[in-house]
């Protein structure tokens, strides 16, 4: 029998660092030091009662960045606060809206937060806080778990309204009418987590602020906007595009901080000639297990819903073989049931749950109180991202450890083997385009039906006369004999736009296995075509569902509670079409096009692996519909590169070099590799050529197609530089991919055809060190970057 014997992090880790088969594996370990706290007094205008009540919480100061944010918000200043994880940005809006409240009771304030999760978890802290000062608030949450009779309520008496921007979009500003109390006294408002609001999802929000100030402006309010970030790298820049104001920009963090350790960990690679290493999913079981069995409280981030399952499971087996407290261990992550996701928070805080495995929904500030250790399976895609989630430790005063296992992927390798990349580089830029085309004359539409358009009247970036009249010509809207623009039309616009995906309907699963069926999570449609098609295995809090039936027309999938030792994993085919050209240009060996495409999703067949090995122990068919995206990308066609070669040797080459284009294109933009999908084809119907495409995953794009198709060079030199400096023999994860044929040199291949592509002047602008481009290991810089520099 093990014993689990407390023991405090630091000795722990020790313990950790002195285990030969795990040190090995650690590229990087930083120490982070401590960091004092810098105060500052409450400001004398501040009600008596709220300074009492602070007082009666242990708040006997304010942190800097706090005192500046309150200070500007009461003399009129809209401001965007970008401060670390859990540096108290709650009291910066909190403390003006309370005093607001308390100066005039009728005074009105709207949170705006990017989940229901958080915006009920605020609800509770600023109740508390106002209960705390003596203060009657009236402060509720309106969102679609917002019973009817209480919504009424909240209408006409809620002094604080906590929402998301989908309610917002689709329930309020249509209905603003019912609303006038809040649009005529709103004082504050407040949007949160404003990192979140980037791509297209950020680009919708943008129009849905602009209807907003819209409506405030009719009914002659005109409120102080507060923006609360974590670190990125244009703040003040999303602040301005996404609520149309220049804020200022308050990013002086006075929190104090305890010492971090922050370790890069690369598994124990398993075959020398194929690169191939240890599971990510499996290694971090091997760090995150023995702080769980001292009683540290620890949180393991994994980057797919399947992913934190696999770990779930193999931790609680792991705990179960020993002894460990295993029932204190549970998941977390998009299609738990929000009544599940409550208790797990809740647990967090209270201390009843040692450990948690989740998604990034839990990278977002929902409380879940002081962890000691976050362990991160997987590079989370973004610097910002990387940083949150090793914040979810170490939010007290005392030390906590943040442990990034890499995968075998190209950029999870550059990442921990650069550990300057993550320890010294700018967190990521967050990009919108409130402009686009097809999401402003979306909103035109909804703000047309919330109140008529004036001859003349700007939204967004101009007049929108020649919009609306565009949009008349499908009788939607009409122009009067006033010169108004109105509403015409029966349907209701908001319902037919979704702020957040192409695919707005979720599949709801429903365990069959109890006497009475019952609802167990549901999952939206692309994911349910991998998750949840007949004869999937769904893991759900490491518990195993054969799934039945998929009844796609109903969106239901009907499950069985099983026991078996394997998990599904379903092929997605990709199929892409181009559909425009926006921009194209001769360059070595082909051309480079920037244009639209319609990418299809088509999954055909699933594989069954067991667990802990992968071994692939039986398959079957899928048969689903397809769905449809309609993007942006970025394409090269490789027609006079590619001339004298045979087809099965450049279908080979063609994966392998858009592989590491792909993760050399996330790092030059720093993105989320996600962001960026692949095909590849050896003869494009659009272009009859050997062709390589990398498209926006998200529908309409963001811009990163753009961006690409002007730093094409950059992005094939340092592909050639990728690959070549890789240690592999003939290919492997980091560099071309897995070898899906032990007899083929894909690194051979690759390297042949992207020095087909490669302009002879790249190969020579090089550093001493032979690094090239902007990122040198060597600390030197070019004049012209010649390339992403991952040499």
């Amino acid at each position: 029998m093990r014993t689990y014997a407390p023991a405090s992090t630091e000795t722990v880790l020790q313990r950790l660092l002195e285990e030969p088969s795990l040190a090995s594996g650690v590229v990087h370990h930083a120490r982070l030091p401590a960091r004092e706290a810098r105060t500052e007094p409450f400001p004398d205008w501040l009600d008596p009662r709220i300074a009492r009540g602070l007082e009666a919480r242990g708040i006997t100061s304010l942190y800097a960045h706090q005192a500046e944010a309150i200070s500007a918000v009461h003399a009129g200043e809209d401001i965007v606060v970008v401060t670390p994880t859990a540096s108290g940005k709650t009291l910066c809006y909190a403390l003006p809206v309370l005093q607001a409240l308390a100066e005039d009771p009728s005074a009105r304030a709207l949170f705006l937060f990017p989940t229901k999760a958080l915006g009920q978890d605020q609800v509770a802290e600023f109740a508390g806080l106002a209960q705390a000062s003596d203060l009657q608030i009236a402060a509720a949450t309106y969102d679609g778990d917002t019973p009817a009779p209480i919504r009424s309520a909240i209408r006409t008496a809620g002094q604080v309204v906590v929402s998301n921007p989908d309610m917002l979009h689709s329930a309020i500003l249509p209905h603003h009418t019912k609303w006038f109390q809040l649009f005529e006294q709103v004082r504050v408002i407040v949007i949160d987590e404003l990192h979140t609001y980037r791509g297209v999802f950020g680009s919708h929000v943008a129009n849905v602020i602009r209807r907003l100030l819209r409506l405030c402006e009719h009914y002659g309010s005109r409120p102080v906007i507060v923006c609360c970030s974590a670190t990125i790298g244009n703040p003040a820049e999303l602040a301005a595009q996404l609520t149309g104001r220049a804020p200022r920009l308050i990013d002086r963090n006075g929190a104090p901080a305890g010492e971090r350790h922050v370790l890069l960990v690369d598994p124990p690679l398993l075959d020398q000639a194929s690169g191939a290493r240890l599971s990510a999913l499996t290694h971090v079981q091997r760090w995150a297990l023995p702080f769980l069995r001292a009683g540290r409280q620890t949180i393991v981030f994994g980057r797919a819903r399947v992913a934190v399952e696999i770990i779930l499971t193999g931790l609680r087996e792991a705990l179960r073989e020993h002894l460990g407290p295993r029932s204190r261990i549970r998941g977390y992550r998009g299609g738990y049931l929000p009544t599940e996701r409550r208790a797990i928070e809740r647990g967090l805080r209270d201390g009843e749950i040692l450990g948690v495995v989740s998604t990034n929904a839990l990278e977002l500030g929902v409380d879940i109180g002081a962890l000691d250790v976050s362990v991160l399976a997987g590079y989370p895609g973004s610097i910002a991202a990387t940083w949150q989630q090793l914040g979810r430790a170490g939010r007290r005063q005392d030390t906590s450890v943040g442990v990034l296992v890499a995968s075998g992927s190209p950029v999870d390798q550059y990442v921990i083997h650069h550990p300057e990349f993550l320890l010294e580089g700018s967190p990521e830029e967050a990009r919108i385009d409130p402009d686009n085309l097809h999401v402003l004359l979306a909103h035109l539409r909804c703000a047309t039906f919330e109140r008529p358009f004036e001859p003349g009247e700007v939204f967004g970036p101009g007049a929108v006369d020649d919009l609306l009249a565009f949009i008349a010509e499908s009788g939607h809207i009409r122009q009067a004999g006033d010169g108004k623009w109105y509403w015409s039309s029966e349907n209701f616009p908001a319902s037919e736009v979704s702020l957040r995906s192409a695919a707005p309907e979720n599949v709801v699963i429903i365990d069959n296995t109890p006497d009475r069926p019952r609802v167990i999570g549901e999952v939206d449609l692309f994911a349910a075509q991998v998750l949840v098609h007949t004869q999937a295995i769904y893991l759900h809090e490491s518990t195993q569902y054969h799934v039945d039936w998929l009844d796609w027309g109903e969106r239901k999938a009907y499950v069985r509670r099983v026991d078996v030792d394997y998990y599904t994993y379903a092929n997605r085919a990709v199929p892409l079409k181009p559909l425009d050209v926006f921009a194209s240009a001769e360059t070595t060996g082909g051309r480079r096009v920037h244009g639209e495409v319609m990418v299809a999703s088509l999954v055909t067949l699933f594989k069954k692996l067991k667990f802990g090995t992968d071994e692939n122990v039986g398959w079957g068919p899928i048969d689903l519909p397809e769905l449809e995206l309609q993007t942006t990308a970025y394409w090269l066609t490789c027609e006079d590169a590619a001339l004298g070669w045979r087809r099965d040797e450049l279908d080979v080459a063609l994966l392998g070099a858009g592989r590491a284009i792909q993760a050399v294109a996330s790092v030059l933009l720093m993105c989320d590799p996600r962001d960026l999908g692949l095909v590849s084809q050896v003869r494009s119907p659009h272009h009859e050529a050997p062709t390589i495409y990398l498209y926006e995953a998200m529908p309409g794009g963001v811009g990163l197609s753009e961006r690409l198709f002007k730093r094409h060079d950059e992005l094939v030199a340092g592909a050639r530089e990728l690959i070549e400096a890789c240690p592999c023999q003939s290919g492997c994860p980091a560099c071309t991919g897995p070898r899906l044929d032990p007899d083929v040199d894909g690194k051979a291949l690759a390297l042949r055809l992207l020095h087909a592509l490669d302009r002879p002047a790249m190969r020579t602008d090089r550093c001493v060190a032979g690094c090239a481009g902007s990122a040198h290991v060597c600390g030197d810089t070019l004049a012209e970057p010649a390339s992403v520099g991952l040499s």
